[in-house]
């Protein structure tokens, strides 16, 4: 795929440049909360800027109907990027609409503007190759070139990620080519013990990738809710916690295959538990207690992993010359499950393997227990295009840069 240095190389100055971004902030009131993702599309848009070239910016956010939806407007994002970028920018009420030409036609050489969320209109996400293609055609009126810079998002065949370029002389931002550098660090002459950290909420969601890394990794370490699947499988109780019941086969073959492999596959051997949910919006205390994971009361769930399970994991990635983690060990966002997360996340910081944050909540997580972004080798901008990255699987949204 060509690059955005050759794009530069060839000149952009007064030409209209399409950034397709990946401006998909967590919002709060209409407040972001996390601005990394904006941050992470900030080198590509100063250097097109610097260029000379006619900046067009476009996202989605959330998952709107495909109609317009005030809560799921793009403007705060627009904010915080003229914020960032020191200079203003232009924001269009719609995305093909008269809006979005008059804010496109007035843009000078070295300007941004933003056009409203794509997925306002039902063409970006539409199943319909024809309604995709037609939306496309009315984004490539906006532009002259076109730039793929939205990670998190390239596993999407979206009208503006694999119909987009197709239409318009195409290339990867710098964002997209340090994140697919990475991921082949990861998939290809990896550097060894390779350990694979996995969590979040459902296994159904990793067995995918879990699957694939049997052949791949050293040790895969299981937390957050999808561990008690696996503790179910070898025939625990596991109270109320969350279980996929329908998983327990599959989870019972993945460790009869570990074994047969030589994958270390490490379970939790003690959980936090607690008989209620906790409040994340008033983090109010609650109570809790530490069991050995085979004793998990049948009123009570698992809402992170314990203390010895810490430093088991610890232990385990120390070693470790390439990390991947992917997913929370716990309910991170409640100060009285968080503990296992920055166990894990701290084990990273001290490794001097080449440790990679697989984006989503693990990313979210690590900025809110306060880490230092630049102690990871790489924390990644989009967790599920990293996790179908690494099951093998063919990205349409990069496909779409090959010519």
């Amino acid at each position: 795929m060509k690059t955005i240095d050759e794009l530069l190389a060839d000149g952009v100055s007064g030409k209209r440049v399409f950034v397709r971004a990946d401006l998909n902030v967590p919002l709060a009131d209409g407040t972001i909360t996390d601005d990394g993702r904006i941050r992470a599309v900030l080198p590509t848009i100063k250097a097109l800027v610097d260029a000379g070239a006619k900046v067009v910016v476009a996202s989605h956010l959330g998952r709107p109907k495909g109609a317009p939806d005030p809560a799921f407007s793009l403007l705060p994002a627009a904010e915080r990027l003229g914020e960032l970028l020191g200079a203003p920018v232009a924001f269009a009420q719609d995305t093909v609409g008269p809006a979005a030409h008059d804010a496109v036609g007035g843009l000078q050489p070295g300007q941004v503007a933003v056009i409203e969320n794509l997925r306002f209109n039902p063409g970006e996400t539409a199943k319909d190759d024809t309604d995709r293609g037609e939306f496309a055609d009315r984004l490539a009126a906006l532009a002259d070139v076109y730039v793929s810079d939205g990670f998190g998002a390239v596993h999407r065949k979206h009208a503006s990620v694999f119909d987009l370029p197709k239409r318009l002389p195409h290339y990867a931002g710098y964002l997209i080519t340090t994140e697919v550098g990475v991921l082949k660090k990861l998939t290809e002459d990896v550097k060894r013990p390779y350990v694979v950290a996995l969590g979040g909420a459902k296994v159904s969601d990793k067995l995918a990738v879990i699957d694939e890394l049997l052949g791949k990794a050293d040790r895969l370490l299981i937390g957050g809710g999808m561990a008690y699947t696996f503790l179910k499988a070898k025939g625990y109780e596991v109270g109320i916690s969350l279980l996929q019941e329908d998983q327990i086969a599959a989870v019972t073959e993945y460790m009869e295959r570990a074994e047969k492999q030589g994958v270390e596959l490490v379970l939790p051997v003690d959980v936090v538990v607690s008989r209620t949910f906790p409040d994340l919006k008033t983090k109010a205390p609650t109570e809790h207690t530490t069991v050995d994971a085979d004793k998990i009361p049948a009123d009570q769930e698992g809402l992170d992993i314990g203390p010895r399970t810490r430093e088991l994991y610890a232990s385990k990635l120390a070693d470790a010359a390439t990390v991947f983690w992917n997913g929370p060990m716990g309910v991170f966002e409640h100060p009285d499950y968080a503990e296992g997360t920055k166990a894990v996340a701290q084990a990273l910081v001290d490794s001097n393997g080449f440790t990679v944050v697989g984006g989503g909540d693990s990313a979210a997580a690590v900025r809110t227990l306060g880490f230092d972004e630049n102690a990871f080798g790489h924390i990644s901008t989009g967790g599920g295009a990293s996790l179908e990255y690494l099951e093998g699987k063919t990205l349409p949204g990069l496909a779409a840069l090959e010519d």
